[in-house]
C-alpha cells in the first residue's frame, strides 16, 4: 500500500533535522526534489540546445537568428497566460503527487516528439514541443509550490523553498551548460540532445514514483475552464487576504526585476563589457549562484521561522546592487578599437569584477527578498485553494515578465543604455519595495524586530513552540522596555497585536511604530472609560479574527527590573474570548538601553552594556483559560524569568 504524507511524516518530530540539506535525507522532500530538478533541468537543455540550432546551425528563412531566441522564449511563456488557471484548479483537486506523475509522463511524451524533431532538423516539432514544455512546466509550478506546504511545517518552510529556490536556478544554468556544450558536437550534437531530453525525462519520472501522496485539499471543486474567468476569481481570493495578495504582486514585481537583467546579459556582455559568448555565460553563472546562495542563507537569517523581515533586506540589496552596477558598468575600460574579450582576458581587469560582485550579490539579496515571500503565501492562503492562488501568481509574473521585455525593448530604441536600464530598474525597485511595505506594514515592522533582535541585541529565544503557528492565543509578558513588543514580534512566525499604556504611543519613533502596529491603545478606566472599554473590544474582536494577542500584565514598565503586580485585565479579555494564555519572560532587558535603570531614564548612554547585549525570551507552555489567574499567570512569569 502507497504511503502518505502523513504516514511518513509521523515519524519525524517537527523540524528535527538540524538544517535544509537535511532534508535531502527524507522521503517527503527529497525525490520531490530530484524530481523539480531533473523538469527544470530538461526544461533549459531542450530550450537552449534549440536556441543555439536554430541561432547557428541552421538557416530559417522563416525564422532569422535574431528572432529565434524571442520566439522561443515566447513560446513558452504563452501557456503560464492560458493554462495557470486551470492547472491550479487542478492542484487542489487531485492528489498532488498523482498530478506530478502526470506531468512527468507528460515530458516523456514531449521529449519524444522533440526527439524526432531533433534528429530530422524539424524546426516546426521543435517550436511545437517549445510551448507543449511551457505546458509542462505551467502544469508543474502550483503542484511544487502547494505540495511543500502539505508536507513541511511552518520552521522547514523557509528552508525547504530556499532549496527549491536555489535547486531551480542550479538546475536552469546546468542546463543550459549542458544543452549548448551537446549540441555544438560535430554531426552528432542534435540527436545527442535528443537522447539526452528523454533519458533526463525518464529518469524524472523514475524518482517521482518514490514522492508520497499528497492528498487532494478540495477534491469537490468543479473545474472551470475559462481561463479569463477563472483568473479573476483567483485574483478575488487571493485578494480575500490582502497580505497575500500584495505579496503576490510583491514576487511579480521581482520577476520583472531579474527578467531585465537576465534577457540583457547577452547585449551587456558584448556592447558593454566586450566580452564573447564566455563572458556572458559566465554572467548567468555568477547570477544563478548569487540567487542560490542568497536561497540558502534565509533558512539561517530566518531561524528556521518564515521571517518575511528579510523581504526589506532583500530590497535594499537590490536596489543598492542595481544601482552600483550602472556606476560599475561606466568604470569598465572603453578601448579605442572594436576587441572582442575572452573569459581569461575579460577577468584580468579589475574593473570587471566589480561588475561580477555587484551581480553576484544583486541575486543573493533577491534571493532574500523571493523565499520568505513564497513562503508566506503558502503559510497565509488556504489550504483548500492554495494551488489556485499560486496559478494566479504565475499568471502575474508572466505577464511582469512580458511587460519587463517590452519596456527594456522601448526603453534600449528610445536611446537609453543598457547600464542606464540597470539604474533605472533599481531606482524603481526603491520605489516600489516603499510603496509595498507601507501598503502592508508588516513587512517593514517585521525588518525592524529583525534588526533589533540581530544587531542591537544578541536575541535568544527558548520554547517558541509553544507559540501556536494557528488559532488565536493571548501572550503575557513582563514588560522590562520600549521595545518589548519589538522583541515579540521578532520572536514570532506570525503577526502579533499589542494590548499597550496609552502613553507609549507618544514616544517619538517607537509610537509611530507601534501605530503603523495597529496597537490597542488602554487607558486607565478612572481617565478615560471609553477607551478603556474600546481597547477590551478591540481584543475581543484580534481573538474572534483567530490572531494572536499580546499584553503586558504589569500595566507599566518596570522601574527596578523586578516582576511587578498583575493587574486582572487578562480576566476581562477572556470573559469575552476564552482562548488559551502563553506566558513569556524576557530576560536580561534590564538595563540595556531601551529600559529604566536607577540612576535615570530610558534611551541615554546608548553604549551602557556594550553592544549585541545578550536578551533572551522564555515561552512557557499554553495554560487554558478557565486555569488563569492573574496571581497564577505572575507566578508562570516569575518561573519563566528565573530560569534565564
Amino acid at each position: 500500500m502507497e504511503s502518505t504524507i502523513a504516514d511518513v511524516g509521523a515519524s519525524a518530530p517537527a523540524h528535527a533535522h538540524p538544517n535544509q540539506f537535511a532534508l535531502l535525507k527524507q522521503r517527503r522532500f527529497a525525490p520531490f526534489f530530484w524530481t523539480q530538478f531533473s523538469g527544470a533541468a530538461n526544461d533549459n537543455l531542450f530550450k537552449f540546445a534549440f536556441t543555439v540550432m536554430v541561432t547557428y546551425q541552421l538557416q530559417i528563412a522563416w525564422l532569422p537568428p535574431a528572432m529565434a531566441g524571442l520566439v522561443i522564449g515566447a513560446l513558452f511563456i504563452l501557456p503560464f497566460l492560458l493554462f495557470s488557471a486551470t492547472s491550479g484548479q487542478l492542484t487542489d483537486k487531485y492528489d498532488k503527487t498523482t498530478m506530478i506523475r502526470f506531468v512527468k509522463n507528460l515530458e516523456i511524451a514531449i521529449m519524444g516528439i522533440a526527439a524526432v524533431g531533433f534528429y530530422n532538423d524539424n524546426v516546426a516539432i521543435l517550436l511545437a514541443c517549445t510551448f507543449l514544455m511551457g505546458l509542462h512546466s505551467t502544469l508543474f509550478g502550483p503542484v511544487k509550490f502547494a505540495y511543500l506546504p502539505q508536507v513541511l511545517n511552518e520552521r522547514e518552510l523557509t528552508g525547504g523553498n530556499g532549496m527549491v529556490e536555489m535547486g531551480t536556478f542550479v538546475a536552469i544554468l546546468l542546463g543550459n551548460v549542458v544543452g549548448g556544450l551537446i549540441v555544438a558536437i560535430p554531426e552528432v550534437g542534435r540527436q545527442d540532445v535528443a537522447i539526452a531530453c528523454v533519458l533526463l525525462a525518464l529518469v524524472g519520472r523514475g524518482i517521482a514514483q518514490f514522492i508520497p501522496s499528497a492528498p487532494a485539499t478540495d477534491p469537490g471543486l468543479k473545474v472551470n475552464f475559462n481561463p479569463i474567468s477563472e483568473t479573476v476569481r483567483n485574483l478575488k481570493l487571493a485578494h480575500e487576504n490582502i497580505v497575500v495578495f500584495r505579496s503576490l504582486l510583491g514576487i511579480s514585481w521581482m520577476w520583472f526585476f531579474g527578467a531585465v537583467f537576465l534577457s540583457q546579459f547577452p547585449s551587456f556582455a558584448k556592447e558593454v563589457l566586450h566580452g564573447n559568448e564566455q563572458v556572458a555565460s559566465l554572467l548567468l553563472v555568477v547570477f544563478s549562484i548569487g540567487i542560490g546562495v542568497g536561497s540558502l542563507l534565509c533558512e539561517v537569517l530566518s531561524r528556521r521561522h518564515v521571517e518575511i523581515g528579510l523581504v526589506p533586506l532583500g530590497a535594499i540589496g537590490m536596489s543598492v546592487f542595481a544601482i552600483d552596477l550602472y556606476f560599475a558598468s561606466n568604470a569598465v575600460p572603453q578601448f579605442y578599437v572594436p576587441t572582442t574579450l575572452g573569459l581569461s582576458q575579460f577577468l584580468g581587469f579589475p574593473a570587471h569584477w566589480r561588475v561580477m560582485a555587484d551581480l553576484a550579490l544583486l541575486s543573493l539579496f533577491a534571493g532574500l527578498y523571493s523565499v520568505p515571500m513564497y513562503a508566506l503565501i503558502q503559510l497565509r492562503s488556504q489550504p483548500t485553494h492554495r494551488a489556485r492562488i499560486i496559478a494566479a501568481n504565475n499568471i502575474l509574473n508572466a505577464l511582469f515578465m512580458i511587460a519587463s521585455s517590452v519596456i527594456a525593448g522601448l526603453l534600449l530604441k528610445f536611446g537609453m543604455t543598457i547600464p542606464q536600464i540597470f539604474l533605472l530598474v533599481g531606482l524603481a525597485n526603491a520605489v516600489v519595495a516603499f510603496y509595498i511595505f507601507m501598503l502592508v506594514p508588516e513587512y517593514l515592522l517585521r525588518f525592524i524586530a529583525w534588526i533589533a533582535s540581530r544587531m542591537v541585541y544578541r536575541f535568544k529565544v527558548t520554547g517558541d513552540d509553544h507559540i501556536p503557528v494557528e488559532g488565536a492565543a493571548v501572550l503575557v509578558c513582563n514588560h522590562v522596555s520600549f521595545v518589548d513588543a519589538v522583541l515579540l514580534m521578532a520572536a514570532s512566525p506570525r503577526p502579533i497585536y499589542f494590548v499597550m499604556d496609552h502613553r507609549i504611543f507618544q514616544v517619538p519613533v517607537l509610537g509611530g511604530l507601534f501605530k503603523l502596529a495597529k496597537a490597542i491603545p488602554i487607558a486607565p478606566r478612572n481617565e478615560d472609560p471609553v477607551a478603556y472599554e474600546a481597547a477590551f473590544e478591540a481584543a475581543a474582536k484580534v481573538l474572534r479574527g483567530g490572531d494572536l494577542l499580546a499584553i503586558f500584565p504589569e500595566g507599566g514598565i518596570t522601574r527596578d527590573g523586578t516582576l511587578q503586580e498583575f493587574k486582572g485585565g487578562i480576566m476581562k479579555i477572556l470573559e469575552r474570548q476564552p482562548v488559551p494564555v502563553i506566558p513569556m519572560a524576557l530576560t536580561n532587558l534590564w538595563g540595556s538601553f531601551f529600559s529604566r535603570v536607577e540612576e535615570g531614564g530610558a534611551m541615554v548612554r546608548p553604549f551602557r552594556r556594550g553592544l549585541f547585549n545578550r536578551v533572551g525570551l522564555n515561552v512557557g507552555a499554553p495554560i487554558a483559560p478557565a486555569q488563569v489567574q492573574p496571581a497564577v499567570l505572575q507566578s508562570e512569569v516569575a518561573k519563566l524569568l528565573a530560569a534565564g
